[in-house]
């Protein structure tokens, strides 16, 4: 899958090479978050051209509604297609606002492609796991404790759904390392064959800004946006105590120590407010899209 990935880069990068933007600004692509559309980054789009009038900007328009619920992998697979895209049109260099659930997609691509990408911002995002009992849930499973949900992710069906895919049970590590297919392999939870290349291409990164805050009321924990996540009490455990940080398994320590990591808490911010939100904006967005 890499390699078809790379290859894909390579084949586009020849095939609009006369198109080439090498100058002027970075290109800013839009990924919107769980069961959210396109025009969810219309607001942060007419911010940029405010400041900046001269930023090209994308908004994705797949896997919006109902279909988000899909697989993460099917929906990085396609993602990712038009991202390459529009990298391979803007070799200066563009720059990612991942919301929520669009995150976790952005780290599969980060992941999966020797991308050009300058800075990931990561809006809200579950990024070390999600646990918690959310009205998202509650839409899907009414009846679902947060506590029982391991029997439905974790297993072949229940990582059909893109929850699945990073619903992290800090009592069940032994099943979520067994069955989940997606988290567990960005983390390297499970020791995969292709951690080699995810790490490589992450660290392409030059900068990787982390948004959330405890007024948040659906990433649980909260600090999940800032790659923090529950022990086996339920007791948040910082960044830098987390394993897969400890380990650098996927290159989060080599930002961390080059001070490539900036984080934002922001109080006062409900899930669907983020994208939104001008202060949240004007304070942890605009000053990275340089």
């Amino acid at each position: 899958m890499l390699l078809v990935v790379v290859l894909q880069f390579s084949v586009l990068a020849f095939i609009t090479g006369a198109s080439n933007i090498s100058n002027g600004p970075k290109a800013v692509v839009f990924i919107h978050g769980i069961f959210g559309y396109q025009k969810d980054g219309m607001e942060i789009q007419q911010w940029v051209e405010q400041v900046h009038p001269d930023t090209p900007f994308y908004s994705i328009a797949l896997y919006e509604g109902s279909s988000s619920l899909a697989p993460l992998w099917k929906q990085v697979d396609a993602i990712s297609k038009e991202v390459i895209s529009i990298m391979n049109n803007h070799t200066n260099g563009i720059h990612l606002i991942c919301y929520s659930q669009g995150g976790l997609i952005c780290r599969g691509i980060l992941s999966r492609t020797q991308h050009n990408v300058d800075t990931f911002i990561a809006l809200s995002s579950p990024l070390a796991g999600q646990y918690g009992d959310t009205k998202y849930m509650k839409h899907l499973f009414p009846n679902l404790l947060k506590s029982e949900a391991y029997r439905v992710f974790y297993t072949k069906e229940g990582q059909k759904l893109s929850i699945g895919n990073y619903w992290k049970d800090p009592h069940q590590l032994e099943k979520y390392t067994k069955y989940c297919n997606f988290l567990a392999s960005l983390n390297n939870d499970t020791y995969t064959s292709e951690m080699n290349e995810y790490k490589q291409n992450f660290l392409r990164l030059n900068r990787l800004i982390l948004i959330g805050g405890p007024d948040d009321g659906v990433i649980t924990p909260w600090e999940s946006s800032h790659f923090a996540f529950y022990d086996s009490q339920e007791k948040v455990v910082e960044l830098e105590q987390q394993r897969y940080f400890l380990d650098d398994s996927f290159g989060l320590q080599t930002l961390f120590n080059q001070k490539k990591i900036k984080t934002y808490t922001i109080s006062g911010v409900a899930h669907n407010e983020w994208p939104n939100n001008r202060t949240v904006f004007s304070s942890a967005i605009l000053p990275w899209l340089i």
